[in-house]
């Protein structure tokens, strides 16, 4: 930077900041200041002077939103701190048995509420360190994400450096406006391509984009909603969070609203849902915060959840519509699963064409037929399902739907495995459409997560008899895929198989949710592989042993233990002892902070404050934001603000920064 004029350092500087101000007013506040033209001379000033000195580029420039080349994959992100899903309720009466829960545990007769619309999106997680963007990530399971930062760089609404020089983590969510959301199904319906069920699937398959420059040109969108411990900014409450986030550049839904009690909330929650699809973002229902910070923080977090915040769900949105026919399904197991196709109708922002039918048993129940004039509405506000159909106006021509008999795709026999299922199938274990769609799901980011095996790549795979089963994808050369032909360059090969062998060492978990057992979904898959260490062990398990597992009953466990019994499993699982890992790996700290909870005040001399709380984390203690009843212990640092009065009020322990030190067994210089 030596050889870089001062007066040019300067300009530059000034130049960035003019950008970022009018980005906030263009895309944030939706009120710019400037034309257009005068924003790209802005830009094109300050890209002559990053070209003619590269050294002064910096990656929170504003011209470094978008990465000239694709990523060869995401790694993966450890969150510091877990983001935790929120409980899901439907009805008013539920949302009072919330209210009064709050009460009695807080010990008060009258509570603040924040109720903000919640945003039909993907979870992010954002760091900043002094100012500047360093990391972007997915929620994932809660504990573990994927590294997105390059692609949340190309969000125009999310700031590459904010207005205030502070280390802050932010959290979330990503969404696609719906005039955009249109947009790309149109482009996508002149080339061929298949459409988008909704924004959110778009924006989920957008961020997951390997190069940048595609994600660009989707015009992602996001908003923000949380700071982890707030309180270390002086925010002491959730108006104060939503406030100092729009100061610090980041864009808030704007009909957040406080309200007192559950009369407030209903009233907004019955306004909203009336007014929603009247907004260009898709909103699946209302958020309600416990407004105090402090009152969050005693009300805590259940194994899953926070207590202090609920998500009130809308109803679902119906509509009338006419079923034209019905197509016949392959599921991964077999499973035949009857699917309307539908006259166009819009629902809930989009236009929906095929909706579900579930299963024969439901169609018979309510006797749907084709032909009918149906009401439809989305599951969730996400899977169209035909609901009933309007009787009175048949008119003679509406056909019955039965079960086909034989399979739709390889035409082999259709049954039952057994008399009491309600599940018709496709009886030959190598129909096409199963092994297809085993296969995907083996792949898939929640299982194995090898990428570059997509739906194409799989359905040429299967279709060439190159492979039938996931386990073959480890016993593949790379002439088997070059012939393939068309498409399946030297790059091609080298990528494919070095995803395939960084899946090798994937955790058991992964390889648990690929294998498809019955009922066992991430986090299920998870429990298992950590009580079990070894798929050796739990293959063998019995299902008294499978029963230690929390959400483990006995009609699960049966269904396990006979997953691991059948012939083509066990022959499927030698493979996968012999090419990939099955073993998790339980890390066991012996520490006398397990399960205590911690709080920190204070500067410390030989650590920074995210160091300080990874290492307690780590160790097994919870460190929170805030002093109260609850509290262990007191790490207090130079310069100790209100916690230390607090926790000395309370009669908290309270250890100085060198006691700390000798707490945790030292700290390497």
């Amino acid at each position: 930077m030596a050889s870089i004029p001062e007066d040019v350092k300067k300009k530059v500087e000034e130049l960035r900041e003019k950008i970022r101000y009018h980005n906030y007013r263009y895309y944030i506040k939706n009120d710019p200041v400037i034309t257009d033209r005068e924003y790209d001379s802005l830009m094109d000033e300050l890209k002559s002077y990053e070209e003619k000195y590269p050294k002064i580029v910096t990656p929170d420039s504003p011209t470094q939103r978008v990465g000239n080349k694709p990523q060869e994959g995401f790694e993966e992100v450890r969150h510091r701190y877990r983001l935790y899903s929120l409980d899901n309720t439907y009805s008013d009466k539920e949302v009072q048995a919330f209210d009064k829960r709050v009460k009695k545990n807080l010990g008060v007769a009258d509570i603040e509420y924040v109720c903000e619309l919640k945003i039909d999106g993907l979870s992010i997680s954002l760091t900043y360190e002094n100012g500047s963007l360093v990391t972007g990530a997915t929620r994932g399971d809660g504990y573990v994400g994927e590294d997105v930062t390059e692609n949340i760089k190309t969000i125009k609404t999310i700031p590459l450096r904010l207005f205030k020089d502070i280390s802050i983590e932010v959290r979330g969510e990503v969404c696609l406006p719906r005039d955009e959301f249109n947009k790309i199904n149109d482009e996508r319906q002149k080339n061929g391509s298949n459409l988008f069920a909704n924004p959110r699937n778009a924006a989920s398959g957008t961020l997951r984009q390997l190069d940048p420059r595609k994600v660009a040109k989707r015009n992602l969108d996001a908003f923000f909603y949380q700071i982890v411990f707030p309180l270390e900014y002086d925010l002491e409450t959730q108006v104060d969070v939503l406030e100092f986030l729009g100061e610090l550049g980041f864009k808030t839904e704007p009909n957040a609203e406080k309200v007192r009690n559950v009369d407030g909330i209903i009233e907004y929650a019955d306004n909203w849902q009336s007014k929603k699809n009247d907004l260009n973002y898709d909103v699946d229902g209302v958020v309600i915060k416990v407004n105090k910070i402090a009152h969050q923080d005693k009300l805590g977090y259940t194994a899953k959840n926070p207590c202090w915040a609920i998500a009130y769900k809308f109803p679902a949105e119906q509509a009338r519509t006419k079923l034209k026919k019905v197509n016949f399904q392959v599921g991964r197991t077999g499973t035949i699963t009857p699917v309307a196709e539908l006259d166009p109708v819009q629902l809930s922002g989009t236009t929906v064409r095929r909706a579900t039918l579930h299963n024969f048993d439901y169609v018979e129940e309510r006797d749907i037929r084709e032909g009918d004039v149906v009401l439809v509405e989305k599951a969730g506000e996400i899977i169209p399902q035909v609901i009933k159909s309007i009787k009175e106006e048949r008119d003679g021509s509406e056909k019955k739907i039965e079960p086909p008999e034989k399979c739709p795709v390889c035409g082999d026999d259709v049954g039952k495995e057994k008399e009491d299922e309600v599940a018709f199938k496709c009886m030959n274990s190598v129909c096409p459409a199963k092994v297809k769609r085993r296969i995907r799901h083996f792949v898939s980011r929640d299982a194995m997560d090898i990428s570059g095996v997509g739906e194409k790549m799989v359905e040429r795979l299967v279709n060439e008899d190159i492979i039938d089963k996931p386990s073959d994808l480890y016993k593949m050369s790379p002439e088997d895929l070059r012939k393939l032909g068309e498409g399946i360059g030297e790059k091609t090969v080298e990528n494919f198989f070095k995803e395939i062998d960084k899946s090798r060492n994937n955790p058991l978990h992964k390889l648990l949710v690929g294998l498809g057992i019955p009922g066992v979904g991430s986090k299920l898959a998870m429990d298992l592989a950590r009580y079990f260490k070894s798929l050796e062990n739990l293959k063998k398990a019995a299902r008294d042993d499978l029963e230690e597992i929390p959400g483990v009953g006995s009609d699960l466990a049966k269904k396990i233990s006979e997953f691991f019994s059948k012939d083509h499993i066990k022959k499927e699982i030698q493979v996968f002892e012999e090419e990939v890992n099955t073993t998790e790996e339980v890390e066991k700290v012996e520490t006398n902070l397990k399960g205590i909870t911690v709080v920190l005040t204070g500067k410390l001399e030989k650590l920074s404050r995210k160091e300080a709380t990874e290492l307690l984390t780590a160790m097994g203690a919870d460190v929170t934001s805030s002093v109260s009843k609850n509290t262990d212990l007191l790490v207090k640092g130079e310069d100790p603000g209100s916690k230390y009065d607090r926790a000395k009020e309370l009669g908290v322990k309270i250890i100085e920064e060198d006691e700390f030190y000798d707490l945790i067994g030292g700290v390497d210089q």
